[in-house]
């Protein structure tokens, strides 16, 4: 302890008084200053200045001729070079978001004037130029794709997938669905962490990115899928690093026009099956941004807003409207107490309304101190929230959602190589789920699970807020506020960066649904019961009244009047400190080491687990414990070594490799019900805790590459991951003895960090300008991802389940995680056709994701003898091209109109991904033994049979979620055709 003590406080001496880091989201600019024939001039003096405001900043060259410049917003600037006896040199440089540029100034004698030669600058995705210097596998994302690649939900998401190692992911939170999701290294997308300007952004309840913003907003971003430096925490999969937009000297902006409409919409045969009418969708977005100067050379501004009126809805397929209907029945014969008569409808209406607005102040202080202000705002309103395609209007909720996020950052420059960056940040959320009705009660068939069920597994009546793996709140409160401190030095040969991130998050609070409820599973399907409405009534109540034997695998769920609220009081610490060694013109050695910790995770409403009623039963458990609470991981050390190498003079070729330790503080949301538990106990007989022996989730990467520049049009390269998951969070399920504290209890709910995963990638990039008119960027990845669970297998970020507690790492219970996709490739261009137009895709093609059948009398489905293991069924592969097609109409000289005609899914293809059933019992032909099926029942008697020979029989298409569940999805939406015109200046 005393030695942990004693680091603890070297490092924050170094942290603090060295003076730290440049902030992830700002660029460097590294180089070297040559005389014609290759000689190093030393003491060289460089200058360099923004374009279109007064910030200067000046360096010298060292005795080897080399400078750098760290810390510089992203954008364009002039670099001037000086040194006796030779000419000046001048010329200007892009500065790209999280990345080193470097450049070769060759100084020719006076007085011969001269520019000096530097590559041609990355505007895109698909034009990125080689990094010989950069230990960290990234995409850098600019404003032209923003504005030009085909965006399906306007979410920057859709061009983050043309980053290697990343993919679509279903959004993990259907309260927050609007949200952008983006899955690394085969995960669900809520292990990554996200900084806007230098604030954190991410949600610290379910994790994830917190907050939204319009692609209109955002100045360009980095995707950086491993080996993050070592001032990145809190993520073990990936990190999304955003700029915003910022005012100049010159007043610009943008007005745009998005319009949607079910006439240019194909239908879904899945849901909307012909003759039914067509499923009604509409959607609009209004954007405008406006940026200059307030005084010139001083304090600029910049201004966005976007308002998206939407008007989707939920179309039932034939299947879903026959067990309405024959439910409908069923209420109107009297056997639903309460409810006599239930209206269905072909479809369900889900409007939303979402506000989006930005506003950006820079003011250049002194030569020395750069500030600026943003403060951003996102609400929205979402009508019949959480219905899906198995559901009625009942079972939906009206969310609401309020988030606001403001950064004040200063840089302040204490010399030609001392730099030190100032960023406060504060980040609120309210959001709230009000039910669409309160029966107090609510029915679940076997046709409403779905893979895609993430929502409640209710058909009718009230939605519960809860599924297989997690409680969502219907209320949720976030307040966060961040203070970081970032100081970089650079002499020599070295860039030493050091950093303190201290965030403070008093309000991290909400509620889980407390009303008195009854939740029946049912075993059957509606229209099994038509043909004996006596055992529904039975079932219904689950007592088998009238002598009548309940269904295997029907259930009753009572869950009293209680306190649904949890609060938390949680404060977190990273420290780090870096050093960027440029051993010699062709190496570069990143090495570093990263601290991290919380203060208050585990108490909740000020109290400790102790003043958990579930306390009680930790006797009673097979595992052996010396504590009852558990407390603050404070022993998260993430050391981080990656290095560059480009043999040879030309700097052509690029040799990348890395490891480090990345830990990350799993969200609540799986165990948040033992949090709520202190404020009055378990509910419905089942108590919740949490593992004494905790330790904080952690992964180990491993990285190795090369990347080669055949010529200044043609780049390949190529790349070899490895994670190891440790310590992620499972849910263990014990049957318990009940103490006379808890009577009613009988079952209880642990959740244990030892779970372990694996992913494996190689992946593959060929970047081409294959002529003047036409460039694009092809990705490969061939993967691999596995964990232990039980119906639902995801790596680090969710709380998996466990078959057996008894034989927690049983054979079946370790498989490929949801998002598992084998092969994926994603193709993105732009041609410059003839007469103007331009033509832009994103084609994105991958292999069949896993999904689990279940039953209803066990756990996963028992087939011919033999249980079925983790994630074992396939679904389809998934194919869509989307294409861009626009014509630029230039006004004046800086006057563009821009009409531009999206098309999604261009070829029509149906892409249900993994949506398919997943509920043995609801399979549209009933098997002959749910406990144990070997065929096929052909009629009601099931006389007629047909045996099952094959796993593959078992795949039955489901109802999709449709286009209004928001950005992400791996349900591919039909052909749809949107709209637009933009104006810029």
């Amino acid at each position: 302890m005393k030695c942990f003590r004693i680091c603890m406080c070297i490092i924050l001496v170094l942290a603090i008084s060295s003076l730290s880091r440049a902030q992830e989201f700002r660029g460097s600019l590294i180089g070297e200053v040559e005389d014609s024939v290759g000689g190093r001039i030393a003491s060289a003096k460089i200058t360099i200045r923004a374009t279109e405001s007064s910030f200067e900043r000046q360096v010298t060259a060292d005795s080897q001729g080399q400078f750098r410049i760290n810390d510089l917003l992203p954008g364009e600037y002039h670099l001037i070079v000086n040194y006796p006896g030779f000419a000046e040199a001048r010329s200007d440089v892009t500065v790209v978001v999280s990345s080193v540029k470097d450049i070769l100034v060759t100084l020719k004698p006076a007085p011969v004037s001269q520019t000096v030669n530097v590559q041609a600058e990355a505007s895109s995705i698909t034009t990125q130029q080689i990094d010989a210097s950069s230990t960290v596998n990234q995409g850098i994302v600019t404003v032209h794709d923003l504005e030009s690649v085909p965006l399906a939900h306007r979410s920057f998401a859709n061009i983050a997938f043309m980053t290697p190692g990343t993919e679509p992911v279903e959004p993990s939170d259907p309260t927050k669905a609007r949200i952008t999701a983006v899955s690394f290294g085969g995960s669900s997308g809520l292990n990554d962490v996200l900084s806007v300007d230098g604030a954190d952004n991410s949600d610290d309840y379910i994790g994830g990115f917190l907050q939204n913003f319009s692609p209109d907003a955002i100045q360009e971003f980095a995707v950086r899928t491993s080996q993050e430096d070592a001032d990145t925490g809190r993520t073990v999969g990936g990190s999304v690093v955003i700029t915003t937009k910022r005012g100049s000297n010159i007043w610009h902006g943008d007005a745009a026009f998005y319009e949607r409409d079910a006439a240019l919409n194909a239908r879904f045969p899945i849901d909307n099956p012909a003759p039914n009418p067509k499923q009604p969708f509409s959607r609009q977005n209004y954007v405008g941004t406006l940026g200059g100067p307030i005084v010139n050379d001083k304090l600029w501004t910049f201004t966005s807003f976007e308002y998206v009126p939407e008007t989707a809805s939920i179309a039932y397929s034939n299947a879903s409207l026959a067990q309405f209907n024959a439910l409908a029945t069923l209420a109107s014969q009297g056997l639903i107490p309460g409810v006599n008569s239930i209206a269905v409808p072909t479809n369900t209406s889900v409007p939303f309304h979402d506000f989006l607005g930005s506003e950006r102040l820079d003011w250049t202080q002194s030569n020395r101190s750069q500030w600026f202000l943003r403060v951003s705002g996102d609400t929205y309103i979402t009508g019949n929230d959480l219905v899906q395609q198995g559901s009625l209007t009942s079972t939906g909720a009206t969310s609401h959602s309020n988030y606001l996020n403001a950064v004040v950052s200063q840089q302040y420059t204490f010399g030609p190589n001392w730099v030190a960056t100032f960023t406060f940040g504060a980040s609120l959320l309210h959001h709230t789920e009000v039910r669409n009705s309160n029966f107090g009660f609510a029915l679940a068939f076997p046709f409403t699970s779905t893979s895609s069920t993430i929502s409640g597994l209710e058909t009718f009546g009230d939605n519960q807020f809860v599924t297989g793996i997690t409680n969502f709140p219907v209320l949720r409160n976030q307040e966060k506020y961040q203070f970081r401190y970032d100081v970089s030095h650079s002499f020599g040969h070295h860039a030493l960066r050091f950093g303190v991130d201290f965030i403070h998050e008093p309000v991290l609070s909400g509620a889980l649904t407390a009303n008195p409820e009854i939740l029946t599973t049912l075993a059957m399907n509606p229209t099994a019961y038509l043909g004996n409405p006596s055992q529904f009534a039975a079932d219904f109540e689950c007592s088998g009244a009238g002598g009548l034997a309940i269904t295997p695998g029907t259930s009753c769920t009572n869950t009293p009047l209680s306190d649904g609220s949890f609060s938390q009081n949680v404060q977190r610490l990273g420290l780090y400190a870096e050093d960027s060694w440029r051993v010699t013109s062709h190496l570069t050695l990143n090495y570093g080491l990263r601290y991290d910790t919380t203060f208050g995770l585990f108490n909740a409403s000020g109290h400790s687990q102790l003043a958990n009623p579930a306390i009680a039963f930790l006797p009673q458990l097979p595992f052996s414990t010396s504590s009852t609470t558990p407390n603050d991981d404070h022993l998260q050390f993430g050391p981080r070594l990656g290095l560059a190498y480009s043999p040879g003079d030309s700097e052509k070729t690029v040799i990348r490799a890395g490891i480090g330790l990345y830990y990350n503080d799993l969200a609540q949301t799986g165990w948040v019900t033992a949090l709520q538990a202190v404020n009055g106990g378990p509910s419905s007989g089942v108590a919740a805790l949490i593992d004494p022996n905790y330790k904080t989730p952690y992964a180990l990467h491993a990285t190795a590459g090369l990347e080669h520049a055949f010529n200044s049009n043609w780049l390949i390269s190529a790349s070899v991951v490895h994670e190891e998951g440790v310590h992620a969070f499972r849910h263990y399920q014990y049957n318990v003895n009940p103490v006379p504290s808890d009577p009613n209890v009988s079952n209880l709910a642990v959740f244990r960090t030892d779970n372990r995963s694996r992913y494996d990638a190689l992946l593959l990039r060929l970047q081409g300008n294959v002529t003047h008119r036409f460039n694009l960027v092809l990705n490969y990845t061939l993967a691999s991802s596995d964990t232990w669970g039980c119906v639902l297998g995801e790596l680090f970020d969710y709380v998996n389940g466990v078959c057996n507690p008894l034989n927690a790492f049983a054979p079946g219970d370790y498989g490929p995680s949801g998002e598992d996709v084998r092969h994926r490739a994603v193709l993105a261009g732009t041609y410059n056709a003839p007469g103007g137009f331009e033509l832009t895709t994103l084609t994105q093609v991958e292999s069949a994701r896993p999904f689990t059948i279940t039953t209803p009398v066990g756990t996963r489905a028992v087939i011919n003898g033999v249980e079925t293991t983790l994630d074992e069924f396939r679904g389809a592969p998934y194919f869509q091209v989307d294409l861009r097609v626009s014509r630029p109409i230039k006004l004046q000289d800086r006057w563009t109109i821009y009409p531009f005609i999206e098309i999604f899914n261009l070829f029509n293809r149906s892409n249900p991904g993994a949506n398919y059933v997943t509920n043995l019992a609801a399979l549209p032909i009933p098997v002959n033994n749910l406990a144990n099926a070997t065929a096929f029942c052909l009629n009601a008697a099931c006389s007629q049979t047909q045996a099952i020979t094959s796993l593959n029989q078992l795949r039955f298409l489901a109802g999709a979620l449709g286009d209004f569940f928001g950005p992400g999805t791996t349900v591919g939406v039909p052909f749809a055709a949107q709209l637009g015109i933009r104006l810029s200046f």
